[in-house]
């Protein structure tokens, strides 16, 4: 019987979460060891082995539902501090259109003109 040698690269593979999900739950399901689907996919043992713990340890996050709450509060909360901003950004514009008209009716249209000029502008 002649042993067959399989020599693994050393470059940096990456691999999809779908991949890794589908290889784990072909491990659990015990249809193929280890070492065998490690072999056929051309990966380490102790990869997958890693990726087994790894599924494992968060499978039950799959069930927490205070996790969609906490999604939701952290939702609503972004709405309304963007709702904030927009209030803040629309009084502002109004004040500066405010200052602008008053300045061009007591020091006359060409005020700018009497200061430095703005930054950024050309």
């Amino acid at each position: 019987m002649k042993k067959e040698i399989i020599i693994m690269s050393r470059t940096r593979r990456h691999f999809t979460s779908k991949f890794k999900s589908d290889l784990v739950i072909e491990l659990l399901k015990g249809e193929k060891d280890l070492n065998t689907l490690a072999a056929e996919n051309e990966i380490l043992p102790n990869l997958l082995r890693n990726w087994k713990n790894e599924f494992l340890s968060k499978a039950s996050i799959i069930f927490d539902d205070s996790r969609e709450d906490n999604l939701n509060q952290k939702l609503e909360t972004e709405r309304k501090e963007k709702a904030s901003y927009a209030r803040k950004v629309g009084q502002l514009t109004m004040q500066v259109d405010w200052l602008k008209k008053k300045s061009e009716e007591i020091l006359g249209p060409d005020y700018e003109k009497q200061y430095s000029p703005k930054p950024f502008e050309e």
